[in-house]
C-alpha cells in the first residue's frame, strides 16, 4: 500500500467475520420486518381483541353480503372461506406472510442474488468496475451490504404496518395473496372510517366486505392470481444493487433552492436511495403490462362493488364518493408499495380503470366486462386499457 494511501476499515478479518454472521441472515432481516411492523401498525400502544358482539354482528353481515355478491357477479364466495374480523397487529403478521415471496424477490435483486437478466448483468459489471475504481464507493459498497438486510427489513415493516393503521381488509391494494383461503376484516379502521365521515358502521361494514368478497373472488380465478404475482415478482425483482445512490442523490441536492433539511428528507422518503436499488431496463418494460392488468382487475373490482351496494344500501349511497377520496389522500403513504412493488394506484390510474370499463359496458354490457376473467390472456394490455374496443376486438378475434 502507499505510504499516502489511506488504509481501508473494512479490509481486516474482524470486519470479514461480522460480514459473514450479517449475511447469513439473509438478504432480508424478517425479525427486523416483523419488529417493525408491529410497531407501526399499533403505534406503540397495546391492541385490545375485538369485541366478540361486534365480530359476531360483522359474520352477520358478511352472510348478506355473500350472497349478494354472488348473485350479482357470479364469483365464487363460497361460505366455507372463513371471515376473520382482526385488529390492526394481526393483518401486519398476515400480509407479510402473504407477501413474503415479493419481499424475497425485491431483497435478491437488491442483494445481488437474483438471476440477472442481459440488461443488469451488464449494468451490474459497469457498477462493480466503478467501484473498484474509487475506493469511496467500494467502501459504500462493503456498508451497503453489510446494513442492507436491516435497512430492507425497516423498510417492509414500516410498509405493512404504515398500511395496517388504515386498510379495511386485504385487498385495499389489489396485490393477490397467498394461501388464499380466508376473508379478513379490520374492524377498527371500518368504524374510524365510518365515524369520520359520519357514516353508520354497519353500512360502511357492508361496503368494505362486498369489496373484499368480490376482490377475493376475483383473485380466486387461478390464472388472474397467477398473472398479477407473476409481474409483481419480476417487477420487485428487477431492481438491481447501486450501492451509490444514497451519495449520488445527496450529492445531487440543489441547497441554493430552498431549505437543504426540506431537500434532504424528500430525498430519504425514496427507499429505493435507502435501499441502495436502482430500476432497471427491465423494469420499465414490465411496469406498463403490470399498470394495464391492475387497472383492468381495479375497474372490474369497482363496477361490481359499486353494483351490489347499491343493491343493498341504495343508490344514494355516499360510501363510494368517500372510499375513492380516501384512496386518493392516502396516495402518499402507499409510496413505498408503488416504488418497492409496482402498483402504482394514482387518481390518473383509477379513472383509466373506470373509463375502461364504462367503454367495455357500453359496447358488450356485463358479458364484455366478465371476459376479463374468462381465461388466461384476457387481461388488458397498455394499448386496450386506454382503447377498450381495441381489447373487445382482439377477444372476438381470439375466441
Amino acid at each position: 500500500m502507499a505510504e499516502d494511501e489511506a488504509p481501508n476499515p473494512f479490509n481486516n478479518p474482524l470486519f470479514a467475520q461480522f460480514q459473514r454472521a450479517m449475511s447469513a441472515q439473509g438478504p432480508l432481516q424478517w425479525d427486523v420486518a416483523r419488529q417493525t411492523a408491529l410497531m407501526a401498525a399499533t403505534e406503540g400502544v397495546a391492541e385490545h381483541n375485538v369485541d366478540p358482539q361486534r365480530r359476531i354482528a360483522v359474520e352477520s353481515l358478511a352472510n348478506v353480503a355473500r350472497m349478494h355478491v354472488a348473485e350479482v357477479t357470479g364469483l365464487a364466495t363460497p361460505a366455507a372461506v372463513p371471515l376473520d374480523v382482526v385488529g390492526r397487529a394481526t393483518w401486519a403478521n398476515l400480509t407479510l406472510q402473504a407477501w413474503k415471496p415479493y419481499f424475497d424477490a425485491l431483497a435478491q435483486a437488491i442483494g445481488g442474488t437474483a438471476t440477472s437478466t442481459a440488461d443488469n448483468t451488464a449494468e451490474n459489471t459497469a457498477a462493480s468496475e466503478a467501484d473498484e475504481s474509487d475506493p469511496m464507493l467500494a467502501m459504500l459498497a462493503n456498508v451497503s451490504k453489510l446494513i442492507a438486510p436491516s435497512m430492507l427489513g425497516m423498510s417492509v415493516g414500516t410498509l405493512v404496518g404504515r398500511l395496517a393503521t388504515n386498510t379495511f381488509g386485504q385487498f385495499d391494494l389489489p396485490l393477490p395473496r397467498d394461501p388464499h383461503d380466508r376473508v379478513v376484516i379490520v374492524i377498527s379502521n371500518v368504524d374510524n372510517f365510518a365515524d369520520e365521515w359520519s357514516i353508520p358502521r354497519d353500512d360502511m361494514t357492508m361496503w368494505a366486505l362486498t369489496h373484499e368478497l368480490i376482490s377475493h373472488g376475483v383473485f380466486g380465478v387461478a390464472h388472474v392470481r397467477q398473472t398479477v404475482q407473476q409481474l409483481v415478482s419480476q417487477f420487485a425483482g428487477g431492481f438491481r444493487p447501486n450501492p451509490g445512490a444514497l451519495s449520488e442523490s445527496i450529492s445531487s441536492l440543489d441547497i441554493s433552492s430552498g431549505d437543504p433539511m426540506k431537500l434532504l428528507n424528500s430525498l430519504l422518503s425514496d427507499p429505493t436511495v435507502l435501499l441502495g436499488a436502482q430500476r432497471s431496463a427491465a423494469q420499465e418494460r414490465v411496469a406498463p403490462i403490470l399498470d394495464a392488468a391492475i387497472a383492468g382487475i381495479v375497474g372490474y373490482i369497482d363496477h361490481y362493488v359499486d353494483r351490489v351496494t347499491a343493491r343493498i344500501l341504495g343508490q344514494a349511497s355516499p360510501i363510494g364518493e368517500a372510499v375513492r377520496r380516501r384512496r386518493v389522500a392516502q396516495s402518499g403513504d402507499r409510496v413505498f408499495v408503488e416504488r418497492l412493488l409496482g402498483i402504482d394506484l394514482t387518481s390518473e390510474q383509477v379513472e383509466r380503470a373506470q373509463q375502461f370499463i364504462a367503454g367495455v359496458l357500453e359496447r358488450a354490457g356485463d358479458e364484455g366486462v366478465a371476459l376479463l376473467l374468462a381465461k388466461h390472456g384476457n387481461l388488458p394490455t397498455p394499448s386496450e386499457i386506454v382503447a377498450p374496443g381495441l381489447w373487445l376486438a382482439r377477444l372476438e378475434t381470439s375466441n
